[in-house]
């Protein structure tokens, strides 16, 4: 079974930096992502990566501010946050698995984590 294992979530202030760590032992594939959801909002994928090209793709919300990469043997999977934003607070949730669709979709993705909860105040 796969399982996905967010971690390094917590309050922090506006400006500072955060990186979130996503372990996933069981999982080897191709394409894994973040994404985040804030209260009465829509789960927003905001970073992709594609082992298969190397390829990465970001939301315009993210883009600039975060990095989405890898350990050695794609695994675990981070996502590095800087100048955060109070806007950037959410539940964040990495995501793997290769379906169909924009790599920024949920749907394209079949194994989710619990989740980490990022806080900016």
């Amino acid at each position: 079974q796969v399982q996905l294992v967010e971690s390094g979530g917590g309050s922090v202030q506006a400006g500072t930096s955060l990186t979130l760590t996503c372990e996933k032992p069981r999982y080897r594939g191709n394409c894994v992502a973040w994404f985040r959801q804030a209260p009465g909002e829509e789960r927003e994928g905001i970073a992709a990566l594609s082992h298969a090209t190397g390829a990465t793709f970001y939301s315009d919300s993210v883009k600039g501010r975060f990095t989405i990469s890898t350990g050695n043997d794609k695994n675990p999977l981070y996502l590095q946050m800087h100048n955060l934003k109070p806007e950037d607070t959410a539940m964040y949730y990495c995501a793997a698995g290769c379906g169909t669709g924009n790599p920024l979709e949920k749907g394209r993705y079949a194994y989710w984590g619990q989740g980490t909860q990022v806080t900016v105040s």
